[in-house]
């Protein structure tokens, strides 16, 4: 497979091993309706690549994602026919995450948000850089969190962690992500290249095919759990994208302002 023909995702294969790069650092790698799109069909490609064995999923600049484009969130905001569109795309990054044999390495190097953070939560192996927070703060944009973090985090963390984290969008810093189970490693900036690289040479000494089916098994749970769902979350986030606080956030947001909620 011809790799290259993204505009948002630098990608790299090399020996057996293709790396995905988020490439919009100027955004901080928020995701906009091109990046959105990519993201969902690039681990279906990885997939089906014969030539790959291993998956690293990383970023340029300062952050590994931001999250939501803002702008782009507030014109879906007066668009319902491409938030619903993007919807399903969010179903199709999720579940080709989970469906893909292949390992997906997260290296995370610096703070990710939003969709950002349901990335790292869906690799099956992170290591993090020990400086970043990780945070799913839809509920701070008065949507619901319902592209993934509601399956990932009670998996990881407990419900109960879960529900503290998904209610109210705070962050979590990486050494405390990496206590409670969220992630697998965090790590010094400065020895992420490597312990990545050591870590991915250990897994390509392997026998890949125990290794892939093996994925396989452990994710029958989750891809159930996904299924039962996303669904729901997904019709969720759908109608809080219609609501009169989603719009509030956006405009607020857009104007650098912190949003004020109604209530009820």
């Amino acid at each position: 497979m011809a790799w290259g023909n993204y505009e948002f995702i630098e990608t790299k294969l090399d020996n057996r091993v293709l790396t995905l790069t988020l490439n919009r650092p100027e955004a901080g790698n928020a995701t906009n309706q091109g990046l959105h799109t990519e993201l969902s069909r690039v681990f279906i490609e990885a997939a089906h690549d014969v030539d790959v064995d291993i998956i690293v999923l990383t970023a340029n600049g300062k952050l590994f994602s931001g999250g939501g484009d803002i702008a782009y969130l507030d014109h879906m905001t007066r668009d319902n026919a491409e938030f619903d569109r993007t919807v399903a795309e969010g179903r199709q990054i999720v579940y080709s995450m989970l469906d893909c044999e292949k390992p997906i390495i997260g290296k995370i190097q610096g703070h990710a948000a939003g969709l950002g953070a349901t990335l790292v939560v869906f690799c099956d192996i992170t290591f993090v850089a020990d400086h970043a927070r990780i945070s799913d703060p839809h509920v701070k944009v008065g949507l619901t969190a319902g592209d993934g973090g509601a399956i990932m985090w009670p998996m990881l963390v407990g419900y109960a962690r879960a529900k503290e984290y998904l209610m109210t969008g705070k962050a979590i810093s990486a050494k405390e992500a990496e206590r409670t189970g969220l992630i697998n490693h965090a790590v010094p900036l400065e020895e992420l290249d490597a312990r990545v690289d050591e870590f991915v040479r250990e897994l390509g000494a392997g026998a890949q095919m125990a290794i892939r089916s093996t994925k396989m098994t452990i994710n029958i749970a989750l891809k159930q759990m996904a299924h039962a769902t996303m669904e729901m979350g997904t019709a969720m986030e759908r109608l809080t994208n219609r609501s009169a606080d989603h719009r509030a956030a956006t405009a607020a947001m857009l104007r650098k302002e912190v949003p004020v909620f109604g209530k009820g």
